[in-house]
């Protein structure tokens, strides 16, 4: 069999699954069976097949992913992310748009001890949005920086997708965590600037001053109190969990483990750890880690049965042919991202393209944590893409009806240039993605 029609059978089989709404690892699983009967060999592929699965969610490397989650469960059903937030609002008085600024800020914060876009959208839009909208705020400017700040949980540590990325591609894990730091930060900062720019113009914060005259004007250390209280204690578990992979005094797995840690004597120190809160954090922690290793198993199957069909192999050759630069290489293959984040996840976006795209890039000599970081970055817009981009779905799911579909994909039209702008900035400045990974000792 030619690699083309291998390739046209896996392909299709798979598109033709997910379009009769089969979920994505099923889908893949599926695939997979197909593939190892038709070029492994039959009983004997299957049987392969089950021990490469065993091998695939054997490795140590995927330790972080378990750990990642459990730290932001156990800050968000503690309440302590809740706090950082309230804390954060009472030190911003005087900026114009004051809550947008608050979203944005809150929402990075809890992004870097979370490691969840879903999680950080809903409960950013949950305690944000209700009052800005109440006092008037442009649905731009309300509903906008929460959906955009919730993507920048995928690149900054702890990013349970990093690590996927990462472990499915062969890259680096740390370098990918700490290489996403710089073009998260760029972000946020970019958000913040556009931001107060939109305020000022159409004057959005109305209303706040008068909030800030009924309670009466704190002083200078009843605004700083509970930042030092509530949101230092928790950037320390950032700086620690990064710290130690800058410095080279643990891997990813231990660094998350401190991390696990560090949140464990926070909720203590805090009084807010229960045992029903413990039990809720350790269960939805579970429930997470099993869904994202059943799609590596299926994953690392799809990969395997493209290279036994020689599809992949085949692929490569052809498009080696055509001699591309590694520059236009890696700027088609961003390109194939960013047009499938328009109709399909981010899981699925990697299962598909990784196969394909990591021999490309090792045969380009294509930095495979720049690279990696640009993906991540291309599939975060993803999230923003209109039809269905998922942070839009979780938005439509927490505003007032009287919203429309239309107004979410128009608020978030803005940011996602923004993050249109930082990826190009990566794109021609491959150092600040790769600037803070070659520090790593």
């Amino acid at each position: 069999m030619e690699w083309y029609h291998a390739l046209m059978i896996m392909l299709g089989t798979l598109f033709t699954l997910m379009l009769v709404g089969l979920p994505v690892a099923f889908a893949f699983l599926g695939v997979n069976l197909l593939g190892a009967w038709l070029f492994m060999g039959g009983e004997a592929g299957l049987a392969q097949l089950v021990r490469n699965s065993v091998s695939a969610i054997s490795s140590f490397s995927l330790t972080p992913i378990p750990l990642f989650v459990m730290m932001g469960e156990l800050l968000f059903h503690t309440g302590l992310a809740f706090r950082a937030i309230s804390s954060i609002e009472q030190l911003i008085t005087r900026l114009p748009g004051r809550l947008s600024v608050v979203s944005i800020l809150g929402g990075t914060t809890f992004a870097a001890l979370s490691g969840s876009t879903i999680a950080n959208t809903a409960m950013m839009g949950s305690a944000m949005l209700p009052e800005m909208l109440k006092r008037g705020y442009h649905p731009t400017l309300a509903m906008g920086p929460i959906m955009a700040v919730g993507g920048i949980a995928m690149l900054i540590p702890p990013s349970a997708l990093a690590v996927m990325l990462g472990s499915l591609a062969g890259v680096s894990i740390s370098g990918l965590l700490v290489g996403g730091i710089i073009p998260g930060l760029l972000m946020a900062a970019g958000f913040l600037a556009y931001v107060i720019l939109r305020s000022r113009k159409e004057e959005a914060d109305q209303g706040d001053e008068d909030a800030q005259l009924d309670i009466g004007q704190p002083s200078h250390w009843q605004r700083w109190w509970p930042f030092f209280r509530d949101v230092v204690p928790l950037l320390g578990i950032f700086v620690a969990v990064v710290g130690c992979m800058l410095a080279g005094w643990a891997s990813p797995t231990e660094s998350a483990a401190i991390g696990v840690l560090a949140s464990l004597i926070a909720t203590l120190a805090y009084r807010t750890l229960t045992l029903k809160n413990l039990m809720v954090s350790l269960m939805e922690t579970t429930k997470v880690s099993v869904i994202i290793l059943f799609v590596l198993v299926a994953s690392t199957g799809f990969s395997q049965q493209l290279s036994f069909s020689g599809a992949t192999g085949g692929l490569l050759s052809l498009i080696t042919d055509y001699e591309l630069s590694a520059f236009w290489l890696t700027v088609g293959m961003l390109a194939i991202i960013l047009i499938m984040g328009c109709v399909i996840d981010q899981v699925s976006m990697m299962m598909i393209t990784l196969p394909f795209f990591m021999p490309l890039a090792a045969a380009a000599g294509i930095d495979p944590v720049w690279l990696g970081v640009m993906m991540l970055i291309a599939m975060e817009l993803g999230l923003l893409t209109p039809p269905f981009g998922l942070l839009l779905m979780v938005m439509q799911g927490v505003v007032p009806k009287s919203i429309r579909l239309p107004q979410i994909y128009a608020a978030a039209v803005p940011f996602l240039l923004i993050e249109a702008l930082v990826l190009v900035c990566i794109l021609l400045l491959p150092w600040l993605a790769t600037g803070l990974p070659s520090l790593m000792k």
